[in-house]
């Protein structure tokens, strides 16, 4: 009778536990779904619907957003309509802090230097110190206004001696087409597409920016729900284990998604240098950003970099 009543005990126990965490789980979670530049991780996730399995036995809906733009997904997560984000770069992580919209990174995504880029219109072959009174398009408040920028002061510039429009990459790759602008801030697909139009990469980001692009959650998203969290996380490195068990069927995935050829998506994909687990090399790779980016004024106070990086980001 002892036994029967301590199992019962036990089970009662577990019970409250599993409850609890139950409760814990949010009814829906709103993501950022972001296949640019070339995140396979998250059109492996999106396609094989793997974060509405992982969530189904808690009753939690997933709701994709398409927002690619970094700066328009901080301001979401400011507004409370997103939760997490697939993929950010850390401009605009470090702006979106630095404004008081405090944002964490969850997860490692890609270190995808050579896909980030600046392009040139059709037949010419500029150079960055030709882009100097020129028109540039581009997003804003993103690691290719970070490049730009960087690539400005490299040759002794600055956002003065340039006429910058800012656009999303969709709008200036067809402002770059039609020869409304001379260059333009593009990345991974669409920096293919141009160069299949005749036009010439000026620069990438490489040994100008280090471009780090994270799995990112609002903060209050991140204290109220962190057993939803780690589940999101789980699914996230879970699938780039998939990708490299299956990489012909993920590469072909990603070319489906961007309209591109089979073997431009595995160059995209060799580009990206994809990863899980942050370092104390990302860290410090944040606090440089945070300089540079606070003295050609594009954050606006400085924060502690170590404050927003999550301890399960770097497990």
């Amino acid at each position: 009778m002892i036994k029967v009543l301590k199992m019962t005990a036990v089970a009662a126990a577990l019970g409250m536990t599993m409850g609890t965490a139950w409760a814990d789980m949010p009814k829906e979670v709103n993501i950022a779904y972001v296949k640019a530049p070339f995140n396979i991780q998250n059109m492996v996730i999106k396609d094989q619907q793997l974060l509405e399995k992982a969530f189904a036995k808690h009753g939690t809906k997933v709701v994709w957003h398409t927002i690619s733009s970094g700066a328009k997904q901080t301001q979401a997560m400011a507004a409370g309509s997103l939760d997490v984000s697939a993929v950010m770069n850390t401009a605009s992580l470090l702006a979106a802090n630095g404004a008081g919209n405090k944002v964490v990174v969850v997860n490692g995504v890609a270190h995808p230097a050579d896909v980030f880029t600046i392009v040139g219109k059709k037949g010419a072959k500029m150079s960055v110190k030709d882009l100097k009174g020129k028109k540039i398009a581009g997003p804003r408040g993103t690691v290719l206004h970070q490049l730009m920028v960087a690539a400005l002061v490299n040759e002794g510039m600055s956002m003065k001696d340039v006429e910058f429009i800012p656009m999303d990459i969709p709008a200036a790759m067809s402002a770059l087409m039609a020869g409304h602008v001379d260059a333009a801030l593009l990345a991974a697909s669409a920096v293919i597409k141009a160069e299949q139009q005749g036009c010439h990469v000026i620069t990438t980001a490489k040994d100008l920016v280090n471009v780090n692009l994270v799995m990112t959650a609002s903060d209050k998203f991140a204290k109220d729900h962190p057993e939803a969290l780690e589940l999101i996380q789980k699914v996230q490195r879970d699938s780039m284990k998939w990708i490299k068990a299956n990489w012909n069927e993920a590469m072909a995935l990603g070319a489906k998604e961007h309209g591109i050829s089979l073997e431009d998506a595995k160059k995209l994909a060799a580009w990206s240098n994809y990863y899980d687990t942050l370092t104390e090399a990302d860290v410090k790779g944040l606090a440089i950003d945070q300089d540079f980016l606070f003295a050609n004024e594009m954050m606006r106070s400085k924060i502690d970099v170590k404050s927003i990086v999550l301890p399960m980001a770097m497990k």
